[in-house]
């Protein structure tokens, strides 16, 4: 059975930090392209990162860029997203999305065929 996991979610100031983290069962781990997208209330869900099976090329959507890092430990089957500089606009539902390609810096979702429940992340000004 497949499964993704998100964890790490929570409450934070503006300006603060939190890392999220994303672990798979029943997938090959180091065979996937990984990617996080975030769902604000109200807001159509949003590409904001996605990286590659071996890590040497990463996609950011713009909002992000130079706050957020997207990783991954093949060997602990787990990415990772660090959030630094935390806005009150990041508050959203964040998911982690497994697939085998990431077409481009829109990150599309329909690139990903699997799906975690999300975890929340809410940033207070």
């Amino acid at each position: 059975q497949v499964q993704v996991v998100e964890s790490g979610g929570g409450l934070v100031q503006a300006g603060g930090s939190l890392r999220l983290s994303c672990t798979t069962t029943g997938l090959k781990f180091d065979d996937l392209t990984m990617g996080w997208f975030r769902q604000a209330p109200g807001k159509e869900r949003e590409g904001v990162s996605c990286i590659n099976w071996s890590g040497a090329w990463k996609y950011y959507a713009d909002s992000v860029k130079g706050r957020f890092t997207i990783s991954r430990d093949n060997a602990k089957n787990t990415l990772y997203l660090q959030m630094n500089s935390l806005k009150p606009e990041d508050t959203a539902l964040y998911y982690c999305a497994a697939g085998h390609y990431c077409s481009g810096p829109s990150i599309p979702s329909t690139d990903f065929g699997y799906w975690g429940q999300g975890t929340q992340v809410t940033v207070s000004s």
